[in-house]
């Protein structure tokens, strides 16, 4: 892979990334108006985004362990850490999804 198709998947996985972590906060909103089926909807597309995030970050592993060198730049580095918060974020808006469902029942 050269040094434009790194550039190009860190970016993949940054927008991915970020699209699920905005969807993440998308859904707590949702949840904190009491919309709980529009909090799930949005909770869905962020694992879908996550889906695919990891579905790139995949394909990079397997490549290295098929001997192909990665040369790791800040960028990938970076791309990382998004995914890393985007797929906490949609694990804390879960969390907070149901908390919202419980004290509505309340």
């Amino acid at each position: 892979m050269s040094e434009i198709d790194y550039q190009e998947t860190a970016f993949k996985l940054i927008l991915s990334a970020g699209n699920a972590k905005a969807l993440s906060f998308q859904a707590i909103n949702h949840a904190k108006a009491g919309e709980f089926e529009e909090a799930y909807k949005k909770l869905e597309e962020a694992e879908t985004e996550l889906e695919n995030v990891h579905k790139v970050q995949f394909g990079l592993i397997q490549k290295e362990a098929q001997g192909e060198k990665n040369d790791i730049s800040v960028l990938l580095i970076h791309s990382q850490d998004h995914f890393m918060d985007s797929f906490l974020m949609k694990d804390l808006a879960k969390e907070f999804i149901h908390l919202y469902e419980r004290m509505s029942e309340k």
